[in-house]
């Protein structure tokens, strides 16, 4: 079932909502104290959609502020904070992009070669734009590139290195309706940033088999993974690469403790052990999996069972996407947890699980 949006797009612009049962009961692994979460914007409004990425040792939290569950209204606009203590304090609010006309939303994050943090910022208004900021700071951002795409992405998401293709982003397609009419694929750049070369992976896919809102880490040797969201249930879709990306193999993962639940990946370089946070959307619950990329890259069903790291609201909406991101030790993350037009960004850090 989808609720249309309030926008100049009308009925195509829709708000996805998910209605499915899963069967069986999804295992949990022992339960930690939830980690305690610290608020980076709680102003007046819909505080939503966080970015986070590390730069050095400085945190760097991107998020989106409108009055709603919306993405294309004019009010929306990007805004940055950033903190030298791992998440306790924050500064003062800088503004990313606010172009009159347009609702802006940060989608995707990521490092370039030098270092600096690259930002996808979807513009939503009489034209879809997916724009590339850069910034060395968190503070000062640059557009960098608008790249011209033949499939119009509803996102494009975070940012990875891969050799021989350069950086690389996964992209998704379509309006969350039930015809046959979505897509995803990849985007990648040669010269850092500056411009981008799009391939289509999949499409003509039915809302069932759409995967949706990717996180992907490169594992070496021509491989990646990817984790997506599913709009429709019954779990997370496992996304396979062997040869830098040029190909893929789409499987569905035994991780069905979701609702529209949107993967971020953090592998430790250290354990070579991948981390999977999502927010399970109507629960309320901020869960993690932890497990060896190379004993579910080939049998995405045997995902260990999930643990709870934080809490937030239950409801549906107004909760959730969580993004996180990894200083040494240590992984941060960002989430948004509220009800109706009063939410707030918030963040936690906790220790990298040992191998």
């Amino acid at each position: 079932m989808t609720l249309p949006m309030k926008s100049i797009f009308g009925p195509l612009l829709v708000l996805p909502i998910c209605t499915f049962t899963v069967a069986g009961a999804e295992p949990v692994a022992s339960m930690e104290i939830p980690a305690k979460t610290r608020v980076v914007q709680d102003a007046g409004g819909y505080n939503s959609w966080p970015m986070l990425q590390a730069i050095g040792d400085r945190l760097v939290c991107v998020y989106s502020r409108g009055t709603g569950h919306n993405i294309g209204e004019d009010v929306r606009a990007a805004y940055a904070r950033t903190s030298n203590d791992g998440g306790r304090t924050w500064t003062s609010e800088t503004v990313v992009a606010d172009t009159p006309g347009y609702g802006e939303v940060p989608v995707g994050k990521g490092l370039d070669a030098d270092g600096a943090m690259l930002l996808w910022v979807r513009r939503v208004g009489k034209d879809w734009q997916q724009n590339l900021y850069r910034t060395t700071d968190g503070v000062r951002f640059t557009l960098i590139a608008t790249p011209r795409l033949a499939v119009r992405p509803m996102q494009i998401t975070d940012v990875f290195a891969v050799p021989t293709a350069g950086l690389m982003s996964l992209w998704f397609a379509g309006d969350y309706g039930d015809k046959p009419t979505n897509s995803w694929g990849t985007v990648t750049s040669k010269d850092n940033g500056a411009t981008w070369t799009q391939t289509v992976i999949e499409s003509g896919l039915p809302k069932a088999q759409w995967p949706t809102e990717p996180a992907a880490v490169w594992l070496g040797d021509g491989r990646i993974l990817a984790i997506a969201r599913t709009e429709t249930g019954p779990a997370q879709w496992q996304l396979v690469s062997t040869d830098y990306g040029k190909t893929w193999k789409r499987t569905q993962t035994n991780i069905s403790d979701v609702l529209c639940s949107t993967p971020s990946l953090v592998l430790d370089s250290k354990t070579g052990l991948l981390n999977n946070y999502y927010y399970h959307r109507g629960k309320g619950l901020l869960r993690r999996r932890v497990v060896d990329p190379r004993s579910i890259f080939d049998q995405s069903s045997r995902w260990p069972a999930s643990e709870v790291v934080a809490t937030g609201s239950d409801v549906t909406f107004d909760a959730g996407n969580v993004n996180a991101t990894a200083i040494g030790g240590t992984h941060y993350l960002s989430f948004y947890s509220g009800k109706g037009a009063d939410t707030s960004v918030l963040a936690l850090s906790m220790p990298a699980p040992k191998k």
